[in-house]
């Protein structure tokens, strides 16, 4: 059988990563296409992804055990992503994992052979969401705006707009995905 892709999946808070991700999630199973859940201390009810929330006691003690493929700290929280992600690659599914670009170095040692995707958005497009969602102040989204133009994109990275339709994103991913098999 032949192994599965990891479609490492990172971009700028407010770009809409998770609408995307949580886009493809009803529409990419059909395709074969499994998204990954992180395991975050951040509690269910914060709104944003779906996410497993974990205190950061069961999340220390799960990663001391080798319970998680990748981890990474941002924003005061931890972040995770389950072992369970190398199982389902090795039997040939497609994984896209919501990782973090500051961790994007370490998910290559993981997983050399993985595909970035870089979803981005209009600073204006950003800094609305950002906005909305209500977790940031003017202060921290003008500190998130300034980090956008200061990161460099990976080489091969597969860069999905996320500005207008959900689903034109949502579709470009896949059809992405689809074409490079």
């Amino acid at each position: 059988m032949k192994a599965g892709q990891l479609y490492y999946v990172m971009g700028p808070s407010g770009a809409g990563k998770d609408s995307v991700l949580g886009w493809v999630r009803e529409h990419g199973v059909a395709h074969g296409v499994l998204c990954a859940h992180r395991y975050i201390t951040r509690p269910a009810q914060a709104g944003g992804e779906n996410h497993v929330a974990l205190s950061e006691e069961e999340f220390l003690l799960r990663e001391r055990r080798g319970l998680f493929a990748l981890t990474w700290e941002a924003h005061g929280l931890h972040y995770g992503v389950g072992s369970e992600v190398a199982h389902w690659l090795a039997r040939g599914a497609d994984v896209l994992v919501n990782g973090s670009r500051g961790a994007f170095g370490l998910a290559c040692e993981r997983f050399p052979a993985l595909r970035p995707v870089l979803i981005t958005a209009s600073a204006q497009a950003i800094a609305g969401r950002l906005a909305a969602r209500g977790r940031e102040d003017e202060a921290d989204i003008a500190v998130r705006l300034a980090r956008i133009d200061a990161y460099a994109v990976p080489d091969g990275s597969m860069v999905i707009r996320n500005d207008g339709c959900l689903a034109e994103a949502g579709s470009t991913l896949l059809q992405a995905i689809r074409a490079a098999h």
